[in-house]
């Protein structure tokens, strides 16, 4: 099993990949472990060196099968994890992003597969994220950042996980993962949205929380 190290260095490599349109570079990963870039191609070195990575010095790196393989094992870890945290234990969503980074390297593939059974095999975490299967895949994710839509009705699917005050905020807000609302207002210059849901309340909500909320348009019957 990889170290702790590896896995959070394959897993941020993971990120990077799927939120960037080109090759991840050496001072991306340094600027989001908080290391040199030095540390970091000591790492990609040690990574190629294993057959996880594709690395040259000076050139954009990225995972090779077998690392994007261990990075989804992290990142399924990560998720059952955190919906383990919530649905058996009842922490808030806003609480179990920072337990499930410490017990995503610490939880045997044994114990794992337990909380997945008991579970029900789950498809999504608490924050609508998918959950990838035991071979690495992950369910199909159509989701738009809710800044991206226009007005019309939408269903909310996912929020990102690492803001716990944003978390909080949708939780007294009442803004739940599945929850079908209508954008009334996108004044994007103006730097406001506004929700309407089914019982009259509206939810503003500026632009930065709006582009960590994850949408899906939904059909009207006609």
């Amino acid at each position: 099993m990889p170290s702790s190290t590896v896995e959070n260095y394959l897993k941020t490599i993971l990120r990077l990949e799927a939120e960037g349109e080109g090759a991840t570079t050496v001072g991306e990963i340094a600027r989001e472990l908080g290391v040199t870039p030095g540390t970091v191609t000591t790492m990609m070195r040690h990574l190629r060196d294993r057959g996880l990575v594709d690395y040259e010095p000076r050139r954009g790196l990225s995972l090779k099968p077998e690392g994007t393989t261990e990075a989804m094992k992290v990142v399924r870890r990560h998720r059952l994890l955190e919906l383990f945290l919530v649905e058996v234990m009842g922490l808030d969503w806003s609480e179990v992003h920072a337990e499930a980074e410490v017990l995503e390297h610490a939880v045997s593939d044994r114990l794992l597969d337990r909380i997945d059974a008991m579970l029900g095999e789950p498809t999504h975490d608490p924050h609508g994220d998918p959950i990838p299967d035991r071979r690495g895949i992950l369910p199909e994710d159509r989701a738009v950042p809710l800044i991206e839509a226009e007005v019309g009705r939408w269903r909310v699917v996912r929020v990102c996980d690492d803001d716990s005050d944003l978390l909080g905020w949708l939780r007294k807000k009442g803004l739940r993962i599945g929850e079908e609302v209508d954008l009334s207002l996108a004044d994007r210059i103006g730097g406001v949205l506004e929700l309407s849901r089914h019982d009259g309340d509206r939810v503003r909500m500026g632009v930065d929380a709006a582009e960590q909320v994850y949408v899906e348009a939904v059909e009207l019957p006609e």
